[in-house]
Formats: C-alpha cells, structure tokens, sequence
C-alpha cells in the first residue's frame, strides 16, 4: 500500500488558485532568507575557529552558505540577512511587525576573523532594518529611508527586506519572526538560518586575515 501522506499537497508555484483565500491549513505567505549578505566582499567577515591553512578560499557571496556550513563559521561583528516575503495566493496579507529574539548571549568569539574581500571602499549605506544585538531587548529600527511596518505582500507582489544586526562586545545567537494577517487569520512565521538561528559575534580585536585578488593564501592583516 502507499505510505500515508502528511503533507497536504500544494499547488505547483504560479498555479492558479481556486479560491480568493488561501487554503485555511497552510501558509499564508513563504519567507525565502539569505543568511549572509554583501553588496561588496569588504562588508562582510566571519569567525572561523580554524588555522588559515585549513580555511578555503573566501567564496563569491550566493556560496556563502555552502562555505560558512562546514566551518561552523560565525558572522563577525555584523551581518547582513535578506528575506524576501511573498503570499501564497491573490489575497493580501499584511506584514504587521518584524522581532527580534535571542536565543543566546555570551562573550565574543576568540576566532580567527576572515574578511570575504580586500581593498574595497568604506561601507556603503543600505535601505534596511537595524538591530543592535547588545541591546537587552533588540528591535528592527528602519534606517536608511526604510519604511516601517506595516507592509502588504501577495503573491504577485513580494517585499525585499535587508536586516543588518551587528555587536560590539557579544557572541549572538538570534532570529526573528514576522507577525501577519490575511483576512480573519492571524499567524507569526519565524524566520531563520535554515532551522538553526543567527548566529553573530564581536570579533577579539580589529585583526583579521585577508585574501588579495591574484593570491593563493591568507595573508594576515594587523589591526590598528
């Protein structure tokens, strides 16, 4: 006999909904994440608690996952995650506020910090959602001309959110979770590293090692 199903089905993405409402048991909207995030290679680094022998080469930023995994490397010092958020059927769905939770908070990380690029500029301003991470109680403060919420998302018409948490002094772990509504429904979606939370640490100092364009090694980069 076939194995019982646990699952209802779902309709193929882009399939044409029946109904004006999205199906009562399932998801009013999906949240796709990108842990880590970097306009430019400069604007990110990770803690790594490994010898620079046994660390690859920095990655191109959409392998940054498959890269950071197996290390078990931790964002140093700030790191930037996209969520785009789109509903599930035509209806809409208010997006009514975004958290912030801490699972964990100790000291920073004692690791070998790895900066995914070298020579770059100064930091470039961004659209996003700010979380001091060293704060008791973290709120996503909109800087940068971001809006806040609420927003309205459907599935023809997602939202782009950056998020940019950052500490100075802690080792973070951390996710958030997206307060809805759609219709008479009412639900918190949360929004993390793939099942795992955020994870985000201070680095020991300003020291760090690099990976200059042509170079086959990490080459170590004294801090001021």
């Amino acid at each position: 006999p076939p194995p019982p199903t646990t699952h209802p089905a779902r309709a193929p993405a882009g399939a044409a909904a029946p109904s004006r409402q999205a199906p009562a048991n399932g998801p009013a909207l999906t949240v796709s994440t990108t842990p880590y995030y970097w306009d430019v290679p400069c604007d990110h680094a990770f803690l790594v608690d490994r010898s620079p022998k046994n660390v690859p080469k920095p990655p191109p930023q959409q392998d940054a996952v498959g890269w950071a995994t197996p290390l078990n490397a931790v964002s140093a010092n700030r790191q930037m995650t996209v969520l785009t958020v789109q509903g599930t059927g035509p209806e809409t769905v208010v997006l009514e506020d975004l958290h912030v939770r801490v699972v964990d908070s100790g000291p920073a990380l004692d690791w070998n910090q790895y900066v995914m690029g070298n020579g770059c500029g100064g930091q470039v301003d961004v659209t996003a959602f700010d979380v001091s991470l060293d704060l008791g109680t973290p709120l996503a403060t909109p800087i940068g001309g971001q809006r806040d919420f609420p927003y309205s998302v459907s599935e023809s018409d997602p939202e782009v959110f950056h998020v940019n948490a950052h500490t100075s002094g802690q080792n973070v772990s951390w996710y958030l979770e997206l307060e809805w509504s759609s219709g008479g429904r009412h639900g918190t979606t949360r929004v993390d590293d793939h099942g795992k939370p955020f994870r985000t640490s201070a680095s020991k100092d300003s020291s760090y090692y690099a990976y200059p364009l042509g170079s086959d090694a990490w080459e170590f980069v004294e801090g001021e």
